[in-house]
């Protein structure tokens, strides 16, 4: 459904260009749930809105592919991109009080998608938006509530619901928990897994929380400093982390049984992107890094069947 191919964005500044992404490639066949996890600067939001066609200057798109069911999207123009993004692919963008406009109602900005995509009569938009908010689990008579009448859970369903306007295929989702509790963050996840099976959506799920990843996901990336450094089915990654950069992430979090092991963070900080470190960008931070780690950069291999690692122990 959606191939992306060496894909590379750069952010211009007066140090020199930031590379955010460098070279990722990944693909998500239809009705598959594929994350794509690491730590804040990853690239991880960067990717999501590159495929989007949503960056704006200093960002800028240097090379690589992205196609849509045989579409280039890199080669769209004004009117084929007001066709695909919402039509083909829709996204749930971080933080719902911000990505909600203050002054409109959450009805008024469900019926603006349906009117700009299918310019139906006001009255059908308008039962189209209860219908929605109902399918998202809010009680349709809040169509007339502004976002600040609503809890934070209820907005990111509204937000959800707006994603689901057009019956996409493809719907990403940028970090769609975030500032909730955990037992909001439950309902919403339990929320999504419904409306994918009922609908048959696929899902492009970018988080930096691997376990609520691992749960959800069918395959999964892991993005350090702007490169994927392991590719792999959630079930696979997570019973047997290779990168060590993965490890890491899987110890920095508690088990809930077993017992009791000591939490370790990974030590130092993501690289500058302006300069990134030659050879493997993790070296710097790596506990078993060797000589060639910092000369040599690591392709990403097939170690086992569909486990793709990019490193020097393998």
């Amino acid at each position: 459904m959606l191939e992306v191919e060496k894909l590379h964005v750069r952010y211009l500044t007066p140090r020199g260009p930031v590379r955010a992404v460098d070279g990722v490639s990944f693909n998500i066949t239809p009705g598959e749930v594929f994350g794509l996890a690491g730590e804040s600067g990853s690239g991880k939001s960067t990717i999501a809105h590159a495929i989007m066609r949503l960056l704006h200057p200093p960002a800028v798109i240097t090379g690589g592919q992205v196609h849509f069911g045989g579409d280039d999207v890199l080669d769209m123009d004004d009117d084929e991109l007001n066709e695909f993004r919402w039509g083909q692919v829709s996204m749930v963008f971080q933080s719902a009080m911000n990505a909600l406009n203050p002054v409109l109602t959450v009805g008024e900005q469900i019926t603006d998608v349906i009117d700009r995509h299918l310019h139906l009569p006001k009255k059908e938009a308008r039962e189209r938006a209860a219908f929605l908010l109902d399918l998202v689990g809010i009680e349709p008579s809040r169509i007339d509530s502004y976002p600040h009448q609503l809890s934070g859970g209820m907005r990111q369903r509204v937000v959800i619901a707006i994603a689901l306007a057009l019956n996409p295929p493809l719907m990403i989702m940028d970090e769609p928990t975030t500032a909730l509790d955990v037992v909001v963050q439950k309902e919403i996840m339990q929320q999504i897994e419904q409306l994918k099976e009922k609908m048959g959506f696929s899902i492009l799920f970018i988080t930096h929380d691997l376990s609520l990843m691992v749960e959800f996901s069918d395959r999964i990336g892991v993005m350090y400093a702007g490169e994927i450094v392991e590719l792999a089915p959630a079930k696979e990654l997570f019973e047997n982390p290779l990168h060590p950069y993965t490890q890491g992430l899987m110890n920095s979090f508690p088990s809930i049984t077993g017992p009791k092991v000591k939490l370790t963070g990974i030590p130092g900080a993501p690289p500058d992107m302006v300069e990134p470190p030659s050879g493997c960008r993790f070296h710097p931070r790596c506990p078993h890094a060797m000589e060639k780690c910092s000369t040599i950069v690591p392709r990403l291999q097939e170690i086992k069947p569909e486990h793709f690692v990019a490193c020097h122990l393998y």
